[in-house]
């Protein structure tokens, strides 16, 4: 693991200002909560599955209750607008809602016929699971993982983002408000030195992360020597493929609205645009005009469509991932400077033509940055759209169904998107290939990570 983190820190990332700041547990207090995580298994993973369910669907009901307040808070701490920041809130509610509707089903005995005896598949919990969690969507990434974890009978360590303490806070409050027994859901402010420890601890049984792929190797490695389940979600460099039989008006205001969704900071983001030549001017300058178009300003105003990035640091390091793509030759259409004033806002910014031998065209710009990519057919257009390492979201705009088929096939990425933008949702397996990570989050998928699939024969 790397070096020691700081304390975690509420900036206001439209004016770099501080408000607050959380010191680290120390070694006691975090041995204390490993202490009351196995404490609580013992009763949450006996406690019947309806009441498990029963609990979320209060949490659902406290998240809509507050989502004003929640939504501010999150706007403050990482500076996506605020209509954004209560939709999240309210899919956060959905999410709960959906397993607490669900989980009782989706948890049920499996009966198995098996000749000359009896035979049935049980899904038992875990123990705990370290949950270590991003900045982008504070209340999301969290509830994504919680809410199947504490319906499946596991109990949750929750590690959050140094950048958004009292979005971890607030969401705890809500559950604990909800009736969770102590001990069940923690968070924990972490040390990054800490969390190989934590994984190495008998008393944690799996871990998940969504993050880097640096981090992504590191926990990894960890969850590895300890041989313990590990689930991963490391970003994307998704495609976003338009075919000459495409409603081009259609795909440029979605691709647009795909691309600087969440300030650009969202793994499934739309980054690189495949566009077939025989539309390409076209798309390019509709798609220009839109990214110039859009309303820029602090988040809390009505109508700001692209925010602040959420730290001085990810502005500096997309900064210069821009410089970099037009020093190895791509030209820059609009964007690409780096504006006056407070905060750490950046321009929706439009690259093309990045060379072959450019490194650019293959990494994740995570902010309002995105590449143009012209291609001849559709095989071009996939060759292009697997060649980066990632392999997270896609999606294709055509009206042929043999293309749209080609590409549900050939795209390399675990979710794929016809006609459409891609997005997550509740019933749907959530995760990616390749250096996308591994393992699924949400629907059934999401739940059985961290459940034991036991067999039982003659009972």
């Amino acid at each position: 693991m790397s070096a020691a983190s700081t304390a975690y820190r509420t900036i206001n990332p439209a004016t770099g200002t501080c408000s607050a700041q959380f010191e680290c547990l120390g070694a006691a207090e975090i041995e204390a909560c490993l202490a009351a995580s196995a404490r609580a298994f013992e009763t949450w993973r006996k406690t019947p599955v309806a009441q498990r369910a029963e609990l979320l669907g209060r949490v659902a009901d406290d998240l809509l209750a507050h989502k004003r307040a929640l939504a501010a808070l999150a706007t403050l701490e990482m500076g996506k607008p605020l209509a954004q920041a209560v939709a999240e809130v309210e899919k956060c509610a959905t999410i709960c809602r959906y397993y607490a509707e669900h989980g009782e089903a989706m948890l049920a005995r499996e009966s198995v016929d098996l000749p000359g005896t009896t035979a049935s598949v049980r899904l038992l919990p875990l123990g705990a699971v370290l949950a270590i969690m991003p900045w982008n969507f504070p209340y999301l990434q969290i509830v994504r993982f919680v809410a199947p974890a504490l319906v499946g009978g596991n109990v949750a360590l929750v590690k959050p983002a140094p950048g958004t303490p009292q979005c971890s806070q607030a969401l705890q409050k809500i559950l604990d408000a909800a009736g969770l027994p102590p001990g069940t859901c923690q968070t924990l402010f972490l040390q990054t030195d800490d969390i190989a420890g934590l994984i190495a601890d008998p008393r944690v049984a799996a871990v998940t992360l969504t993050g880097s792929e640096r981090a992504g190797q590191a926990v990894a490695a960890a969850a590895g020597q300890a041989l313990k389940k590990c689930v991963l979600e490391l970003g994307g460099s998704d495609a976003f493929v338009v075919m000459p039989s495409a409603d081009l008006e259609q795909a440029v205001r979605t691709g647009v609205q795909a691309r600087v969704a969440n300030n650009g900071q969202s793994c499934v983001c739309a980054k690189r645009f495949i566009v077939h030549e025989a539309v390409y001017p076209q798309f390019e300058r509709a798609f220009v005009a839109a990214m110039q178009g859009l309303n820029l300003g602090n988040p809390m105003d009505a109508g700001v469509q692209v925010g602040p990035l959420a730290s001085e640091r990810a502005r500096d390091d997309l900064h210069a991932q821009v410089q970099a793509a037009v020093a190895s030759g791509a030209h820059l259409l609009c964007g690409g400077s780096l504006p006056d004033g407070p905060g750490y806002h950046y321009p929706p910014t439009v690259l093309a033509d990045l060379p072959a031998s450019s490194a650019s065209r293959r990494q994740e710009m995570f902010g309002p940055v995105a590449m143009l990519f012209r291609v001849g057919s559709l095989d071009e257009a996939i060759a292009v759209a697997n060649e980066t390492p990632f392999g997270l979201g896609s999606a294709i705009w055509s009206r042929d169904e043999n293309e749209q088929q080609r590409f549900i096939e050939d795209a390399q990425a675990g979710i794929t998107a016809v006609n459409g933008t891609v997005f997550s949702d509740a019933r749907l397996p959530f995760g990616g290939v390749k250096r996308s990570g591994y393992g699924r989050e949400l629907s059934s998928a999401g739940l059985l990570e961290f459940l034991n699939r036991k067999s039982v024969i003659g009972a």
